[in-house]
């Protein structure tokens, strides 16, 4: 691990028509590092996470990646350099197999202009899909297609085609939405454990407080596009102003949940 933050962002901020959606947000990620995103439906998540891949354009600040400003780059050149990401909605190809998404993806991570050229199906390519595909426990629907994966599945094959290129930072939107329980902390050991065994620092949005607790170094809380707090999970779902704004009065220590829900049901 190297003392320049593999991301770094200082004063960042984001209006639209005069409206603030994202305001003196300053962030440091160290190499490997995996952090958790939360916040209420409009809190300034999304807004953050597409500034740092490209998809939006920073009214002001500073975004640095592995020492280099990336401030406004497009999400081509962001994805080039080792900046990628992961949709709440998987992006997969529906009509194609696992092993065909992937070799897309295998074939657009090439570095440089010739490798659009070889054939898709070429024996390296399929090798290294099939590594992947171990990797990510999807041999056994490698001939199958996107579209009869369970969920679960086809949010593995969408992470997995994001990180073919093995990026230094990787964002993901939500990993676990629409996923069901039995398969939700199968999925996320999976990704985790693959991701700090190549070195990728993590940066995630997501709901689930499970997850969270479980999987993440550090917690950002957003509120009303500001950071409240930026701590370890065990700290950031205790801050009072995290428990107000974020996750709701039944998230306070000593509050009876099951009794909260039974006298709203």
């Amino acid at each position: 691990m190297t003392d320049t933050p593999v991301l770094r962002v200082r004063d960042l901020h984001k209006s639209f028509a005069g409206i603030v959606a994202a305001n003196n947000i300053n962030v440091d990620v160290a190499d490997g590092e995996v952090v958790g995103i939360i916040g209420a439906n409009g809190a300034g998540k999304t807004v953050f996470v597409n500034m740092v891949t490209g998809y939006l354009k920073p009214t002001s600040g500073l975004i640095e990646f592995a020492g280099r400003e990336i401030t406004g780059i497009k999400p081509r050149n962001a994805t080039g350099i080792g900046v990628c990401r992961s949709f709440q909605i998987s992006q997969v190809f529906m009509t194609m197999t696992v092993l065909e998404n992937l070799l897309v993806a295998v074939s657009l991570a090439g570095q440089d202009r010739r490798s659009l050229l070889l054939p898709l199906h070429s024996d390296e390519r399929v090798k290294e899909c099939e590594r992947i595909m171990a990797r990510y426990n999807l041999t056994e629907h490698r001939e199958k297609a996107a579209s009869t994966l369970s969920q679960g599945v086809r949010k593995l094959l969408d992470i997995a085609m994001a990180v073919v290129s093995k990026p230094k930072l990787l964002l993901l939107d939500e990993p676990t939405s629409g996923v069901s329980s039995d398969e939700k902390f199968g999925l996320m050991d999976l990704v985790v454990d693959a991701l700090k065994e190549q070195g990728t620092a993590v940066l995630f949005v997501e709901h689930d407080m499970e997850i969270v607790r479980r999987y993440v170094d550090r917690v950002l809380a957003f509120y009303q596009g500001e950071i409240i707090c930026d701590a370890p999970p065990d700290v950031t779902l205790r801050d009072p102003k995290v428990i107000e704004y974020v996750l709701g009065e039944s998230h306070r220590p000593g509050v009876d949940r099951q009794a909260m829900e039974v006298g709203h049901a």
